[in-house]
């Protein structure tokens, strides 16, 4: 039964009929070109993919994708917008070997799926036209049932570890000593249960993120894009490293590492603009993951672990919008009037 008691009002601001706020656009256009990108990916990892179960999910996520596509478009073409460019079948070659294994595509539908919220449950709140609003709750719940459908599979075949166990308290605990904070010295407190689940999400995304990149670094023709990806390669790897030594200082076990997932492969079945966008755009959205955790993370040794992380996806974000920008790749979102 729903608790909650309807309003009796109805705002015009809230009426479609409203034009496209600065919320609305910027929003709606973030969600065309991601999933213009997922489009392309996901349709060369269905191109190979054999397991019957999890052909059904990349099924369900490119059904998604291309669902949020034409409606975006909708509003886009009732407001004469023009529509972005985003990626085409020309940055796809699905007729390229194989360079992931079956198993990839699951920790990559996470991977993007949780992507894919955090930019749609940000713009609930933001969003004032109701249609629009609606959309974007729309899409949230579409990809919580993918993410549910996701993690089953996951757990069912045995590809990710259980969520690790920790004691269910006696009674409620008050902190009392500012020792609560020690990372470095003195007493040191177990992990609690936020750090904990912040350090596995965060290993979880990077052990992903990797396994992409060592993909991409295989097949990029771009030899700047490619080192670039190597430096990303190395810096990520160092960081998981480091977040795994958290957990397993207090036996407890952290998801691993997916290079087995990545073929030989060095033909490339993307184009390089494509994979630079998509490296830059989720280093970029793991600002904001990494922004979460250290809002729930009361340890210093751990703050600095993530601040340090920061520090380096911003810089490599930097350098990827600078190559995508020399090369004409980088597509402006929509602006404020110039008034300079």
């Amino acid at each position: 039964m729903n608790v909650m008691k309807p309003l009796n009002i109805n705002p015009k601001i809230l009426d479609e009929t409203q034009p496209l706020s600065t919320f609305e656009i910027g929003k709606l256009w973030a969600t065309y070109m991601g999933n213009s990108m997922s489009i392309q990916i996901l349709s060369y990892y269905l191109h190979h993919c054999e397991d019957e179960d999890i052909r059904l999910l990349l099924e369900n996520g490119l059904a998604l994708s291309r669902d949020f596509i034409q409606r975006s478009e909708g509003f886009f073409k009732k407001e004469n917008f023009p529509i972005p460019i985003g990626f085409t079948k020309d940055d796809v070659n699905l007729g390229a070997p194989r360079l992931y294994e079956d198993e990839f595509y699951v920790h990559y539908l996470k991977y993007a799926a949780k992507a894919g919220m955090s930019l749609y449950a940000v713009a609930v709140p933001l969003v004032m036209r109701e249609d629009v609003r609606e959309f974007f709750i729309y899409c949230n719940e579409c990809t919580s049932v993918l993410l549910g459908q996701i993690n089953s599979i996951l757990m069912e075949k045995k590809f990710i570890a259980a969520p690790p166990i920790i004691p269910i308290p006696d009674g409620i605990d008050k902190i009392n000593k500012q020792s609560y904070l020690n990372g470095y010295f003195g007493n040191v407190r177990p992990l609690q249960a936020l750090e904990i689940i912040h350090l596995w999400d965060n290993i979880e995304n990077n052990t992903t993120s990797m396994a992409l990149l060592f993909g991409f670094h295989q097949i990029v023709q771009d030899e700047k894009i490619r080192a670039l990806f190597k430096r990303g390669l190395d810096m990520t790897d160092k960081a998981v490293k480091q977040y795994k030594e958290k957990l397993h200082l207090e036996h407890i076990q952290s998801p691993a590492y997916l290079d087995h997932c990545v073929t030989p492969s060095t033909y490339p079945p993307f184009s390089d603009k494509i994979m630079l966008f998509h490296k830059v755009d989720m280093f970029a959205m793991k600002i904001r993951s990494f922004g979460n955790s250290l809002a729930v993370t009361a340890r210093r040794d751990i703050d600095m672990l993530y601040i340090r992380t920061l520090i380096n996806i911003g810089a490599f974000v930097d350098d990827g919008m600078n190559i995508m920008i020399s090369k004409g790749w980088l597509e402006a979102p929509p602006e404020a009037y110039d008034r300079a």
